[in-house]
């Protein structure tokens, strides 16, 4: 029972703020890692401006898909 007892509130204090760190850091590593940094909002407008440039769709087809995407967000 004597081990509940010999740290005092500092004790606790300074435990719970070293844990409550390190969380912290697990959780900001996971999120900076594992974001994809190609995606956002203008990320398919993008593609979509490529796609229109290598010639692989028509303005036609580019605008119809564009209208959709603006429409969307």
């Amino acid at each position: 029972m004597w081990y509940w007892h010999g740290m005092g509130f500092w004790g606790w204090a300074m435990m719970l703020a070293f844990w409550l760190l390190v969380v912290g850091l697990i959780l900001w590593t996971v999120r900076s890692t594992a974001t994809d940094k190609g995606s956002g909002e203008g990320a398919a407008l993008r593609i979509l401006d490529e796609r229109l440039a290598r010639g692989e769709i028509d303005p036609g087809e580019y605008e119809e898909r564009r209208q959709l995407l603006v429409r969307h967000r």
